[in-house]
């Protein structure tokens, strides 16, 4: 995720100074123009200047903790933290609470979309940050696709969950609906194409509806990065003093997927569910799954 959209914010014209755990993968952004950086504290300066926005996107909060805790000494309040990574509520609070004692200002903001949309710039982003600092950011924000302000920093994780959920749930079902239509006798295909434009059309049925008919489980989104976020709604569920009886199916099927095919693409979703009904399987194409 984060080369496409580091590579948008060099086509919109800003200097951009990038750092990744793996160097060589800021080579590539090198290429297009970026200022390599050789830590964390070289990110968030320019020429010996604090720079207006720090973005991390990184796989998860522990991850994004470690590279704020190596950077924060260079940080200066000028600047503005932005964390585009898919963590806990609770994390996020936490990240704010630690720049706040330098007088950063904080803006969680997840994305849903995937790597094609951070290639489109059509990304939907959940922004949480009071109002002021929201105005601050929004007009980079629409770099990479659709901001939102949902609320105070914390709420943007919040939202993500939400949509995660969503998305999670949505994938069990239509892996449902396609092996029933299979198992009945009826062709899955037809069963998916008189479906959309109805009440059940929605864009997971268009993209991995099809993604499933045609057994392509090479990933976008990963089995493991949904396995993780509906873990994380559960939290926030249990912070919430809320029982969410079907998340908790969700995430029990993503968990028993964790040991089979963590790096395959959410869609694998129809797998798990073939798994508990031996012998019936969606269309006659060979699985595509990641090395």
């Amino acid at each position: 995720m984060g080369k496409p959209m580091a590579s948008r914010l060099l086509a919109a014209g800003h200097q951009v100074i990038a750092w990744n755990r793996t160097r060589s993968k800021v080579q590539e952004l090198v290429a297009l123009g970026a200022q390599l950086a050789e830590a964390p504290p070289n990110a968030v300066r320019y020429q010996g200047q604090p720079v207006d926005f720090i973005i991390t996107m990184l796989e998860a909060g522990p991850i994004v903790e470690q590279v704020m805790l190596a950077a924060l000494p260079a940080i200066a309040a000028s600047s503005i933290f932005i964390d585009m990574s898919s963590t806990r509520q609770s994390e996020a609070l936490g990240f704010q609470a630690l720049l706040a004692e330098k007088g950063v200002a904080f803006v969680d903001a997840p994305v849903s979309g995937g790597v094609l949309g951070a290639e489109a710039g059509t990304l939907a982003i959940m922004a949480g940050a009071q109002i002021d600092i929201y105005a601050k950011v929004e007009q980079l924000l629409k770099i990479f696709g659709r901001p939102t302000r949902v609320g105070d920093p914390g709420c943007g994780q919040l939202a993500k969950l939400c949509n995660q959920l969503i998305v999670g749930g949505t994938l069990g079902i239509i892996a449902e609906a396609l092996l029933l239509a299979q198992a009945g006798g009826a062709d899955p295909v037809a069963v998916r194409a008189a479906l959309r434009g109805g009440f059940a059309e929605s864009r997971i049925l268009e993209v991995h509806g099809q993604r499933m008919l045609d057994r392509n489980f090479l990933p976008g989104g990963q089995v493991k990065s949904q396995a993780k976020d509906m873990e994380n709604v559960l939290i926030a569920a249990e912070h919430a003093g809320l029982t969410l009886p079907l998340a908790e199916l969700v995430t029990q099927a993503y968990r028993r997927l964790l040991d089979s095919v963590p790096h395959a693409d959410q869609s694998a979703a129809l797998l798990g569910l073939e798994q508990l009904n031996p012998g019936i399987r969606l269309g006659t194409a060979q699985d595509k799954l990641p090395l």
